[in-house]
């Protein structure tokens, strides 16, 4: 048998309790004949604590001084994990991610993986030994200094580590049984998916859904790397994240949902709106908006203009972004007044997102105007609207999120016979 690499959340090692249970996992995967490594996150809400520590000295920390902070909570987990296993008789190795041989950039916060170089891992295996690897970190290549791959980095250190280490599959463990049509916590009837593509997930992550971060599901695809998401409190089988033809195969044999056009229901509560309202219709000014955006490091989500009025040659230009970057973009737009010549800026961080996603739309024609039609008659007001191939996306008032995402479940008949979700961590990661 071949490399299984299993990546553990907090919420699945919050307690020592918790590590001796992912510790028996562990040992039980090895004892089918596995070779195993393992990459944990930091214990329960411990990165949160660290960073309000760092907040209460200074309201600014230094970016290489609170990633050296950070990186303590998994160095914690990976010990605590190694010494649980050793204690069932088996020999363990604990890794920093630097000694794990995740290469990234120099970009405090938010690395990216550049290499991954997993020499000391490959000798902990050939020796018998189980690696436990400290997720969310690396060294940079250029400044040797230790870096955080940001929210979720641990997945894409699992991930990375696979593909360096040619493993069968990565194993996500959560608190929950998988990926569902919906979030549990909102949506009590959503269904377990039983496979899902990698664009399927890809764009249920980027609209919010947090069972997988962005980044990983994006390196699986890249490398076909199969992701099996599964919860560490139960033995039952998860959802495989594999290729569209896999989906496509298990579903022409009856494997999966009967012909699902829309896979699944996304929200995202975290969004903000800014709406530059008179920007002179010239060509050039929506550029210099969004370039100041651009340059503030800043990643928009939907962009929607106007009609320019006839009577005024102006326009309003809105669009959304991460509610925690919006007093950033607020200050980058405030510079540009004079020289764009726009009326004002309006600032609205009541919104969130919903979408529908599902391979099956590209071909079914009616799916918006029955999104919209379940939308209407749940009483959710519309306020912007983005499309890809394999999504539909609206902006709605934040006080109408659950609704509309209860309205879209129901609209493509979504919802299990029995409760399926169960979260049992109680955070969903």
């Amino acid at each position: 048998m071949g490399i299984v690499v299993q990546k553990y959340g907090g919420s699945s090692v919050a307690d020592a309790a918790g590590v001796k249970r992912v510790a028996q996992r562990i040992v039980n995967t090895r004892k089918q004949g596995h070779d195993v490594v393992v990459v944990v996150s930091a214990m329960g809400d411990t990165t949160d604590e660290l960073i309000d520590l760092a907040n209460e000295v200074t309201p600014l920390p230094p970016a290489r001084e609170l990633d050296m902070l950070l990186t303590a909570g998994e160095r914690i987990s990976m010990a605590v994990l190694a010494m649980a296993i050793q204690s069932l008789g088996h020999e363990a190795r604990s890794f920093t991610g630097s000694q794990a041989g995740v290469i990234t950039d120099a970009e405090h916060g938010k690395a990216k993986i550049i290499d991954v170089t997993p020499g000391r891992i490959e000798a902990a295996i050939n020796e018998g030994a189980i690696a436990i690897v400290a997720g969310f970190q690396g060294v940079s290549q250029t400044t040797k200094d230790i870096t955080t791959l940001g929210r979720g980095g641990s997945d894409t250190t699992a991930v990375a580590l696979a593909v360096a280490l040619k493993a069968e599959v990565c194993e996500i463990y959560s608190d929950v049984d998988g990926i569902f049509t919906a979030d549990p916590r909102i949506e009590p009837r959503a269904r377990k998916i039983p496979r899902i593509s990698y664009e399927e997930t890809l764009e249920m992550a980027a609209q919010g859904a947090k069972i997988l971060h962005l980044r990983c599901v994006e390196y699986a695809r890249r490398y076909d790397m199969p992701i099996h998401v599964r919860s560490s409190f139960s033995e039952k089988e998860g959802t495989w994240v594999v290729k569209a033809a896999d989906v496509a195969a298990d579903a022409h044999e009856g494997a999966t949902m009967e012909a699902a056009i829309i896979t699944g229901v996304a929200h995202d509560r975290s969004q903000a709106k800014i709406t530059v309202v008179g920007v002179p219709d010239k060509p050039g000014e929506a550029a210099a908006i969004f370039r100041a955006v651009a340059e503030a490091q800043i990643n928009i989500d939907m962009i929607v203009q106007n009609v320019s009025a006839a009577a005024t040659g102006r326009t309003d230009i809105s669009f959304t972004l991460p509610r925690g970057e919006g007093q950033t973009a607020m200050t980058a737009l405030a510079r540009l007044q004079d020289v764009v010549g726009y009326e004002r800026l309006q600032y609205d961080d009541g919104v969130g997102k919903v979408s529908i996603v599902g391979a099956g739309m590209s071909s079914a024609p009616g799916i918006s105007a029955r999104f919209f039609e379940a939308l209407s008659e749940a009483g959710v007001n519309i306020e912007m609207i983005s499309t890809s191939e394999i999504r539909v996306s609206v902006v709605v008032a934040e006080t109408q999120v659950q609704d509309a995402v209860n309205a879209a479940h129901a609209a493509f008949d979504l919802e299990s016979d029995e409760i399926e979700a169960v979260v049992y961590g109680g955070t969903g990661r």
